[in-house]
């Protein structure tokens, strides 16, 4: 049971859950996110287990196209004279660029749709072309989702719920037995029927697509996760711990970014935006800006 007073910092994803977020007010802890840490333009807190998620989507994608997962049984890279899996990653950012790259080191066919054109040109100059690069619209989402095996979300709003890309309707015009792997299921889903699985009980059918929607995918290898997770967080939690958090903030604008709750009050503009109808929040009450909370702190 937490308490007032206390320091909460960990992945919270508190835009993705109305639970937790009244949990927080009601507490009156400090709550810093981990994944709402900045350095820069970066996520450092995020970026390790971004990565794992990313490496860890197409060898799921690839699993469950098998037929005996109920996929549509195509081979990621196929054979001489078979056609490649065709994939698909919706967002360039770190897991989908390791998602990309995992999947055309597997043999398939791999486009990276992003609304980022600077950060294309630079997905396609590090990987030498070996990454089709498309411009995120409606129109380029539903063609290529229409021609996929598989398709991997990893679009990230950070804070946020995250953007709903992918529609049933788009679904319905993919092959039978082609597989959804949601990435970005702790921020809520970017897939319109995306709901949460577990490691146990993975994947659901809609239709006759195939959804894998696990929370916190990077638990299934938690020697990995654990050894990244903590070569990040560790500079950033002894310096909580030796400055305290209102020092410790106020001294790197890149982890006041990390504050989401102070004392029953929101505090990142993500999170209240997400929560203000399903809480029915007030901004004059229950929103302070990370500014003037570490004034009086």
């Amino acid at each position: 049971q937490m308490r007032e007073g206390q320091i909460l910092f960990a992945y919270l994803h508190l835009a993705a859950s109305a639970e937790c977020t009244q949990a927080i007010l009601d507490s009156k802890v400090t709550a810093l996110a981990y994944e709402t840490v900045t350095r820069g333009r970066a996520l450092p807190l995020l970026a390790p287990m971004s990565q794992v998620a990313g490496r860890l989507a197409p060898v799921a994608g690839a699993y469950h196209l098998t037929q005996s997962q109920g996929g549509s049984g195509v081979l990621m890279g196929g054979v001489p004279g078979t056609r490649r899996a065709n994939v698909v990653v919706i967002g360039g950012g770190v897991a989908g660029e390791a998602a990309g790259v995992i999947a055309a080191g597997m043999g398939a066919n791999v486009k990276v749709i992003d609304l980022n054109l600077e950060r294309l040109a630079e997905l396609d100059k590090t990987h030498q072309g070996r990454l089709d690069t498309l411009a995120s619209n409606a129109m380029n989402i539903a063609e290529a989702v229409a021609d996929a095996d598989l398709v991997i979300g990893s679009v990230l709003i950070p804070g946020a719920a995250a953007p709903k890309l992918v529609t049933a309707e788009m679904v319905e015009t993919m092959r039978p037995g082609s597989v959804l792997v949601d990435i970005a299921i702790d921020q809520g889903g970017c897939f319109e029927n995306s709901r949460p699985t577990t490691h146990q009980d993975p994947t659901y059918l809609v239709g006759d697509k195939i959804y894998y929607c696990v929370s916190n995918m990077p638990g299934g290898v938690p020697q990995t996760s654990t050894a990244a997770l903590t070569n990040a967080t560790l500079p950033y939690i002894q310096r909580v711990a030796s400055q305290g958090w209102a020092g410790a903030l106020s001294h790197d604008a890149g982890l006041a970014a990390g504050l989401n709750a102070h004392n029953g009050q929101l505090a990142h503009r993500g999170v209240f935006d997400a929560m203000s109808d399903q809480l029915s929040l007030d901004e004059a009450q229950d929103f302070t800006p990370v500014e003037d909370i570490l004034a009086n702190a």
